[in-house]
């Protein structure tokens, strides 16, 4: 774990809060198995005949301590396309996008989509050579801006990231 990286504990309360802020249909989470520094929580949406499932990361900058991510990621419930959503902090610069970069090579921005009242959504639909990205990667950095010059790079653990992907239904 990287000195400047705190990562938080995520309880069935606080999973709820996370997962359904960043427009998951999921409503009492239930983490169903850890996969390195990802746990997997499921449960199923109202007037869903099965189980919703994702993959979740909760980090926090120790130097900004009112920075954090929820990095999720799932499958939709039809089952056609594999998202990754990041809740980012109010407060964020929302035209600067989310930037991300995998050990050292940026991935580019991804605009943010929406915001709720404890903080702001961004979503991209993940494609194979970014699951493979992830899947063989140590270490992603999502960039948050406050200013047009101030990137805040938040550091999230893909240990576990390949197994836990792989496990979702």
């Amino acid at each position: 774990m990287k000195p400047n990286l705190k990562r938080l504990a995520v309880g069935g309360l606080a999973l709820l809060a996370l997962v359904g802020a960043a427009g998951s249909s999921m409503g009492r989470g239930v983490v169903k198995a850890q996969y390195g520094d990802w746990q997997m929580s499921c449960d199923t949406p109202p007037g869903a005949s099965f189980e919703q499932c994702a993959i979740i990361q909760n980090v926090m900058a120790e130097d900004q301590p009112n920075v954090g991510l929820s990095v999720i990621v799932l499958r939709t419930a039809d089952r056609e396309a594999r998202l990754l959503r990041v809740l980012a902090p109010l407060g964020v610069l929302l035209p600067n996008g989310l930037g991300l970069n995998v050990d050292g090579k940026d991935m580019g921005r991804v605009a943010f989509v929406r915001c709720l009242p404890n903080g702001c959504v961004a979503e991209v639909v993940l494609d194979d050579s970014m699951i493979e990205t992830l899947s063989n990667g140590k270490e992603a950095i999502f960039v948050v801006f406050k200013t047009p010059e101030e990137g805040i790079g938040i550091p999230v653990s893909l240990n576990g990231f390949k197994d836990g992907f792989a496990q979702l239904p």
